[in-house]
This record gives C-alpha cells, structure tokens and sequence, in this order.
C-alpha cells in the first residue's frame, strides 16, 4: 500500500510537472518581454526551484570520462568486471601505459543512494590508483526469481569481489558498509584466505554506535524490528521487473535523511532561487548537482535493511563479539595481515566521532604499525569523502596509508 500511494502521488504531480516546464520555457524565451523583468526572472527560477523538488530522477551517470595523471589528460572507460544480481563491481579503466597503481576497492553503501554519489571520491583517487566500486543494483529492478539478499549475502559479495581481485587490494569502505567490511575481512582472516586484502579504510561508518549515540541511531534503538516491519517495508508494485519483492523503498530513505535537517535543505532551496533570480549559474549549478544526486535513490532489500537495523543499530553485533555469518563467528581479532585506517569527521551527525575509530579495540591482534586514524575537522559526514578537505586532506593521508601497506 505504501508503494502505491507514493506512485499515485507521483501520477498526481504529472500536471505539475508540466506546468513548471512550461512556466520556465515561457519564462524565459527572449521573445517574450516579461522574460526581462524582474517578476518574470522570478516565475523562471521557482518554477525551476519547485521542478528540482518534485522531478522524477534516473540513475545518475558518473561523468567520469578522464583523469589528469602527470599533467596529462587520460581517458577513463567503465568496465564490469564482474557481474552479480544484486551489485556489479564496476572498473574504471585508466588508458595509459606503465602503470602500477595500488588497486583499490571502493565500497559504495547501499542505503538509497546509487553509487553515483561517491563520483567526487572516485575522481580524487583515480589520478593515482585503480579504481574499483561496488555498484549496487535498485532492488525494485531485480525479479524475485533471483532470491532474497540479507546481510550474510552481502558479506558473501564483499569476499566474492575480494577473490575476484586477488591479495594485491585496499578496501576503502564509506559510511554504511563499514562494519560489514570489518566482518568480511574478519572472516577471511580466520580463514587465512590467500585474498585477504593489504588495507582496509572505514570512513565514517558505525562500527559500534554506541561510542557515540546519533538521532539516527536513537531512532533505531527506541523502536522495535516489528515497528520497522509495519512502518518501512513495502512491496515493489507489479509494474516493475522485482515486482512482489519486500524493500524499503528509497523515497523513504531520503526523506529521512530531508527530516534530520529540514531547515537546511530548505534554505538552500531558498537561496538556489535567488541564485536563479539574480543569475548566478555557477552556484546554481552547484545546487543542482547536488541534488539531483541527493534526491536520486533506489530501493534495498528488506531482509538487508532489518538485518542491518537490528546487528548495527540494536543488538551492535559486531563489537560484542556475537555476530555470526551463516553460522560461524565473526571475530576481529583474527585479523593479523590487513592494515586498518579509520577516518571520522568532526561535525558528522550520521555516524559520529567514535563510532568508526571503535574498529581499532577489535582488531586485537593486528600490530599497532599497522592502525592509523585520522580526524578531519571542520567535516560533517558528506564532507568525509567529497568536497575541498577530502581532496586536499583526507584522500593524500589515505593514499600515503595505502603505499606504506602495498607490499
């Protein structure tokens, strides 16, 4: 019911839709006098700030065609290197010759935003390194036919990519799949898998919410899994290829990550529409990238996200030792021959200082040579891996941290 009532809702916003195209073509047609006032400036640029609000968004393209490598212009084509049902994990293959790069898995969360949403930090990493992201698939597009995907599947495709790629890689997780990619490399470890990755980097990820209690994770916590069953799960309508499959849609994701700051997102809709008005592109276009990333989601996987709320946020599985992958225990301490950096951010609401630098307690076993952590002021949590501070300052200390561990 709850999906259907988000696709009428959409339906319903058709004529709107339209009516904001019209007003901005008219608006701002040089034929037209009004478009040379001030009134008419004004139609154009709420008619285009209520289009951004209520517009229908595709998967984003990553626009990530070149890089700049020694001051000099390098292609960049995306390839999959292996395909799964649930995520691809995408290549993006620099043409260039001579290049020995530490290969690098980015691990992109799957939280309702498409992968898209780590383009600035594949961008700073690719000059030097090989790049490789999970590139998470929208639920709603895969047919139930396929099965279900919960958190032991996801740890199963985190070990899969890793022995895809062999021993030679560094994982850099981002946010969400932190404590998961913790939980993988714990396994492989007490397996001493010949593809135990050389590093792992968690960026703002709870690892152990409990450091550091967020609204987000009191949200979790004062809530029961039956309420999360009732309130969050819909089913994905007959319309589409994963028709009848249990998700919690993406349109809920963000609109409660919109509610953590409502005030904020407002007024940066307010300001966009006085960029429009007084016709400063740049920070126009600046908003509107952002948002359409931002507003672009996909849906998860039921089973995957109440498996996540219930080990991550409630029970905190992983740092009380009582986490089991199919059956077996997850430890930590069996982690001997991956190095471990943590990276949090000063102002990060989402998974606050503290939560993420936890890893270092369960690694017990691993030599304190191999552990670094870095606090980067000044950042919330977007700001961790995109943005001025995470070029200039996060991604060289990651990239220093990668070197010392290559071999």
């Amino acid at each position: 019911m709850l999906y259907h009532l988000y696709e009428m809702q959409q339906a319903a916003l058709a004529p709107v839709r339209i009516m904001t195209d019209a007003t901005q073509a008219l608006m701002r047609n040089p034929w037209v006098p009004l478009s040379y006032t001030q009134f008419g400036q004004s139609l154009a640029a709420g008619a285009e700030v209520l289009e951004g609000v209520i517009k229908q968004r595709n998967k984003p393209d990553w626009r990530l065609d070149t890089t700049q490598i020694d001051g000099k212009t390098v292609p960049v084509t995306q390839e999959i290197a292996l395909s799964l049902p649930f995520c691809d994990l995408l290549h993006f293959k620099r043409d260039a010759k001579g290049l020995n790069d530490p290969k690098t898995l980015v691990v992109a969360p799957m939280s309702g935003h498409y992968a898209t949403l780590l383009r600035g930090t594949v961008q700073a990493l690719l000059p030097g390194h090989d790049v490789y992201v999970t590139d998470w698939h929208d639920a709603r597009d895969i047919p139930e036919s396929e099965g279900a995907f919960n958190l032991d599947s996801y740890i199963d495709y985190l070990m899969q990519f890793m022995r895809h790629l062999g021993r030679d890689t560094h994982l850099i997780a981002v946010c969400q799949p932190a404590p998961m990619v913790l939980a993988a490399v714990s396994l492989m470890a007490a397996a001493d898998d010949k593809a135990q990755p050389r590093s792992m980097t968690l960026m703002g990820g709870p690892v152990d919410t409990r450091a550091n209690p967020t609204i987000v994770t009191r949200f979790a916590e004062n809530r029961s899994m039956d309420w999360f069953e009732r309130h969050v799960v819909a089913t994905v309508p007959l319309h589409y290829p994963g028709a009848g499959r249990r998700v919690y849609p993406g349109f809920m994701q963000v609109g409660a990550f919109i509610s953590m700051n409502p005030g904020r997102h407002f007024h940066a809709h307010i300001d966009q529409f006085k960029h429009l008005v007084r016709g400063d592109g740049e920070s126009a276009d600046g908003h509107r990238r952002f948002y359409d990333e931002y507003l672009t989601v996909q849906d998860i996987s039921a089973d995957f996200y109440l498996d996540t709320v219930e080990h991550v946020f409630k029970l905190h599985s992983l740092p009380k030792g009582t986490m089991r992958w199919r059956t077996q225990r997850v430890d930590p301490a069996a982690i001997t021959k991956t190095a471990l950096m943590t990276i949090e951010g000063e102002l990060d609401d989402i998974s606050a200082p503290g939560q993420t630098l936890a890893a270092h307690d369960l690694v017990k076993n691993l030599p304190k040579s191999m552990q670094e952590h870095y606090l980067q002021k000044g950042v919330g949590h977007y700001g961790i891996f995109n943005g001025r501070r995470w070029r200039e300052q996060i991604m060289p200390r990651i990239a220093s941290f990668i070197r010392k561990h290559e071999k």
